[in-house]
């Protein structure tokens, strides 16, 4: 039998943002410190928008301007939108779910404005949309999962039954933490990683995951 419902990471699960988001940081980095930002760690990937700001300043003595950076960043990643890369299988995930009824929606760490931004440019179809001002607190506390769950109608008893698709150890936590099942896209770790972190399964991408669920 299918899953009861489907819940989507945005970043590296719908879309390849880095572009987006690097771009974003190092010209608001260089604006504000007029310094080259540092290289993107990819221990921080899928952390919230805020903590990835405080990395940035703390490798220059500047934390106490984690949040300037973080709003200047937001501000540029909306003024010099990038339109990210749409991954396989998105397309033809959400059309089936749409044709069988399966409730299905996005919880991300990333901020909503950009997740509007980028679902209107890729003409995507996401009827729930969560992002990092909808938490108190962001993945790896498993909040925006069960927040997402509950705007789709679910109950706790159902969440033992829901798929979460994710790519960052972070979001699986959540996932996991939420009682839901983690599924691994392998578009930043591998499956031993993933599988560690509480992947129950592993995909290359959502078009694999799509073909897999025709064989339930």
């Amino acid at each position: 039998m299918l899953p009861k419902g489907f819940l989507f990471d945005f970043d590296g699960v719908v879309v390849d943002s880095f572009e987006s988001h690097y771009s974003a940081w190092t010209s608001a980095f260089k604006e504000l410190f007029n310094k080259d930002i540092a290289s993107f760690p990819k221990s921080h990937a899928g952390k919230s928008p805020m903590i990835i700001s405080e990395y940035f300043c703390s490798i220059i003595g500047q934390e106490h301007k984690t949040e300037a950076l973080f709003k200047l960043k937001d501000k540029h990643l909306d003024a010099h939108f990038i339109t990210p890369k749409l991954l396989p299988g998105v397309t033809e995930f959400t059309h089936f779910l749409s044709e069988k009824h399966i409730p299905y929606g996005i919880a991300s760490n990333a901020t909503k404005l950009f997740l509007k931004n980028s679902i209107h440019h890729l003409n995507l179809s996401f009827p729930v949309v969560f992002g990092v001002e909808d938490y108190i607190k962001p993945k790896p506390a498993p909040e925006a999962y069960i927040a997402l769950a509950k705007a789709l109608n679910f109950v706790e008893q159902d969440y033992k039954n829901i798929w979460v698709f994710e790519d960052s150890l972070t979001g699986t936590t959540a996932a996991k933490l939420a009682g839901m099942i983690p599924i691994g896209i392998l578009t930043q770790y591998t499956e031993e990683a993933l599988k560690k972190a509480g992947s129950r399964l592993c995909f290359p991408t959502l078009f694999e995951a799509f073909n897999y669920i025709h064989t339930l």
